[in-house]
């Protein structure tokens, strides 16, 4: 199980360093165009960590949902699948005790574990949308962090109302994109 949560922890940052190579940026540049604090990206990313380490621990959480938890200035996004509401509200609660999380976002779809090329279909979206989030003159697309699943794409960040509301009409339009929400923290 340990190993397990270790394992998902590390392809989670190598999704993150590899996101940053793709938009451009090296994974330090990311860190210093970032507009959270130091001290807040560690506890963010601490928040992940203990996060996915307590889910791993519990065997039928482990084995029947597959969720991702984002952090975020501790706005907390979890999204994912479980195979009912009983699971799920175990998951959100476990995730809920950790200390330092403001707000979780519960985006859990009662479902059944999206497939892998579902989530590699996910992984060329997140690519597709956050391109275009950096490549508009409107907008900081580096203070955006993008999460796709199952096709859904969630945005999160420390933005301005004018760069939420850009963002998301960006996002729309991007192909493949079937739905857009906001989990924004604005400045």
């Amino acid at each position: 199980m340990k190993k397990l949560a270790i394992a998902m922890i590390s392809l989670t940052l190598l999704q993150g360093c590899a996101v940053a190579l793709v938009a451009g940026i090296g994974a330090g540049a990311a860190s210093i165009n970032d507009r959270r604090t130091l001290g807040a990206q560690v506890d963010d990313q601490s928040i992940e960590v203990k996060a996915h380490s307590l889910i791993a621990e519990v065997k039928e959480l482990d084995e029947k949902t597959r969720v991702q938890v984002v952090s975020l200035n501790g706005t907390v996004l979890v999204v994912g699948q479980s195979p009912n509401k009983a699971l799920r509200t175990q998951v959100i609660n476990i995730i809920s005790g950790i200390q330092g999380i403001r707000k979780v976002h519960n985006q859990i779809r009662i479902a059944n574990k999206t497939s892998y090329g579902t989530r590699t279909n996910d992984s060329w979206l997140t690519t597709k949308v956050k391109t275009e989030l950096l490549a508009s003159d409107k907008i900081d697309g580096t203070a955006i962090k993008v999460v796709t699943e199952d096709s859904e794409v969630f945005l999160m960040g420390l933005v301005k109302a004018n760069e939420a509301n850009v963002a998301v009409d960006i996002v729309r339009h991007v192909n493949g994109v079937s739905r857009v929400y906001k989990a924004f923290q604005t400045m």
